[in-house]
């Protein structure tokens, strides 16, 4: 038998819309971040999951909320589903951001997280997020749907260790946008099936 895995980005905040710098911030859900988190929550309680975990940072809780009223699960949050920790950039608009480190930020805008001093190593960011989602999956009954709610720089990071690519997959990948989710299945012994990646609610 198969399972799911299904991987939800938070809905937007109120400074994922002036385009400032997140990490482990805490941040809220803004009014747009709270009509995404409902509207996903009614496409993705139609897979029946069994199993509902989530970040416990603010923005991901506010979005695991939705998903929960309309499903009847009760929530497991775990820390390891964190965003990355980014240090003193955390805070700063991408403007600030770009004019105190050019060349920094503009690995940072590639998707390279390394770059930020004293920030979280992609490598201990994917270690945490696939220990954390593969022990959801272990909890999913077979023919079953797990769902859990991170964040986007975490979420892509941890695909490609999910799914057997070499470490360098993940540049490949762009991030998720608001609510935006990840579909995986696990058909056999091994990597994961990547199924869908970056599915949004449209209409």
């Amino acid at each position: 038998m198969s399972r799911r895995l299904v991987l939800l980005r938070h809905g937007r905040t109120t400074w994922n819309a002036v385009h400032r710098v997140q990490g482990q911030a805490e941040s809220e859900l803004d009014e747009l971040g709270h009509e995404q988190g409902a509207a996903a929550a009614a496409v993705l309680a139609r897979l029946e999951p069994a199993v509902l975990w989530s970040s416990d940072s603010l923005r991901a809780r506010q979005t695991v909320g939705y998903l929960a009223e309309a499903t009847g699960l009760s929530v497991r949050t775990d820390p390891r589903l964190r965003e990355y920790f980014l240090a003193e950039r955390q805070g700063l608009t991408h403007a600030e951001y770009g004019a105190l480190a050019p060349e920094e930020f503009a690995e940072f805008r590639r998707g390279n997280f390394d770059v930020v001093p004293g920030g979280e190593d992609a490598a201990d960011v994917v270690a945490r997020m696939t220990a954390a989602l593969l022990e959801l999956l272990d909890a999913v009954p077979d023919g079953g749907v797990g769902i859990a709610v991170s964040h986007g720089a975490a979420i892509r990071d941890a695909v490609p260790a999910l799914v057997g690519w070499p470490t360098e997959g993940r540049t490949v990948l762009r991030g998720l946008d608001n609510c935006g989710w990840v579909v995986l299945d696990a058909l056999e012994p091994g990597p994961l099936r990547l199924t869908a990646y970056n599915r949004v609610v449209t209409g």
